[in-house]
């Protein structure tokens, strides 16, 4: 059987971007060899790169998608979409591969531009009444009125660009003085922001992904922070805890798997997904989902994937597979 040509894409033009090259080395590391030709491609700012085993780089041709690899051109049968934020988690990516009817692991163009704008992700859920915090939209140039917005999401609040990850830009806001100084701090990442109301729980994250028309949560993890949330440093830098499967009731983790999966279907989405939610007083509610979550061997999904009794080789071939038929 012909072996498929699978492009680990990663990097992104985002803050995120050096996350992503984890993501992707840890993908292009585990998928088997014995099923796919697996060949790293670079997405930055300075240019698109077929990066060969001895670190050469090859131009990819935006026509096609197509590169060089010594004499031969590849043009990839499948991509395995590991970019975190834009262009690869906010649904360019996916649509000019869509057009270029190459598929892709990740969810489709338009769930991705969706889930990645916090305000409108929010704004559908709320109908199917999904449970979230209060929230205040602002838009950069716009007049901050802070006493109204502290009236709608009292004190503390948590300020946030609304086309961001890995915690870039977040603040935690306890006094009504620190709100204007967090808002330009999220604004540098983005020029929309959200504030909510910051719940008093339990945070946690849970898997979801499909197969064979199924979807499927995967174990429950806790974050545990010495940080005041669970910002970049306790994310990326050993000031969090991460507890799989997490220390919540088997009603409470049911509750959250199934919320999970109710968000995936909602919302149609494809590929694997990373919801958080905050259990406050029994009830989950939703903060946020995340259509390429970190796949780096320390990230919360490998983890739930290992907890789930698959191996990261296993799991990945999956998503190469239910790729072609979405």
């Amino acid at each position: 059987m012909k072996k498929k040509n699978v492009a680990v894409v990663m990097g992104g033009y985002s803050s995120e971007y050096e996350i992503s090259l984890n993501s992707g080395a840890v993908v292009f590391e585990e998928l088997d060899r014995a099923k796919y030709n697996v060949f790293a491609v670079h997405i930055l700012k300075e240019g698109w790169y077929y990066v060969a085993p001895k670190g050469d780089k090859h131009a990819v041709s935006k026509d096609d998608f197509s590169f060089k690899d010594g004499s031969t051109t590849v043009k990839p049968d499948v991509i395995f979409n590991t970019v975190h934020g834009t262009p690869g988690e906010d649904g360019f990516l996916q649509a000019y591969w869509n057009l270029l009817e190459i598929p892709q692991t990740s969810t489709g163009f338009y769930q991705a531009a969706l889930s990645f704008n916090k305000r409108d992700c929010l704004s559908v859920l709320k109908q199917f009444n999904i449970h979230c915090a209060n929230s205040y939209y602002i838009n950069q140039g716009n007049e901050i009125p802070s006493e109204e917005i502290v009236k709608k999401v009292g004190l503390p609040c948590f300020v946030k660009p609304n086309r961001a990850g890995s915690s870039f830009g977040v603040s935690k806001v306890k006094e009504l003085d620190m709100l204007i100084p967090s808002i330009e701090k999220a604004f540098a990442e983005d020029h929309e922001v959200i504030i909510e109301t910051a719940l008093v729980g339990v945070e946690v994250s849970v898997g979801v992904y499909k197969t064979n028309n199924t979807i499927n949560a995967l174990p429950v993890t806790e974050i545990v922070t010495e940080n005041d949330f669970f910002d970049y440093e306790a994310k990326y830098l050993g000031q969090s805890e991460e507890i799989t499967p997490a220390r919540i009731s088997e009603e409470e983790t049911k509750l959250v798997q199934e919320e999970a999966k109710r968000i995936y279907k909602l919302l149609n989405m494809s590929g694997v997904t990373r919801a958080e939610f905050i259990i406050q007083k029994g009830k989950p509610f939703f903060l946020e989902i995340n259509t390429t979550p970190g796949l780096s061997k320390e990230s919360i999904v490998p983890k739930q994937i290992r907890e789930a009794g698959m191996t990261l080789t296993e799991f990945f071939g999956m998503l190469v597979e239910e790729a072609e038929v979405n």
